[in-house]
């Protein structure tokens, strides 16, 4: 199974990966450079967050081996995949109860800023059909892809 991995030492805050998220998701076609960062449908699946010691936590979601997020999904629109060993999402059988929300242990999910009604998760760009969009453009390679 493969995962994403961060070296936290070598990350330093760029935003590279929360950008090229949004780009490899949008609604619309275009570039990088026509992405309209504040267009809440244009919503990143992963978080850089700056502790108080100034150091990058980059946080993505981790395709648990026992999924908290899968467990408490009342409603089947979560479900681990046994051949990839990634966690998926069926918007189309959200309840919008966010018990996966809830219960992530590391906080990645969360519901979308735009209609509130479904959850924002890493996907692993498994449509893109190469390595996920986050790990191509970190520039520090502090991003990267372990099979585990």
């Amino acid at each position: 199974m493969k995962r994403i991995m961060v070296d936290y030492e070598k990350c330093d805050g760029c935003k590279n990966c929360t950008a090229a998220c949004m780009q490899a998701h949008r609604k619309t076609p275009g570039t990088i450079y026509d992405l309209d960062l504040g267009d809440p449908e244009n919503e990143s699946r992963n978080f850089i967050l700056k502790d108080d010691k100034g150091r990058y936590k980059p946080l993505f979601c981790r395709h648990c081996d026992d999924p908290e997020c899968v467990k408490s999904c009342m409603s089947g629109a979560l479900r681990k995949d046994e051949v990839s060993g990634h966690v998926f999402y069926d918007e189309t059988r959200c309840g919008s109860c966010f018990m996966c929300v809830m219960n992530c242990p590391y906080g990645v999910l969360k519901p979308d800023r735009f209609t509130k009604s479904k959850v924002i998760k890493c996907d692993f760009c498994v449509n893109a059909g190469g390595e996920p969009s986050c790990v191509a453009s970190c520039p520090k390679k502090a991003i990267y892809v372990e099979e585990v």
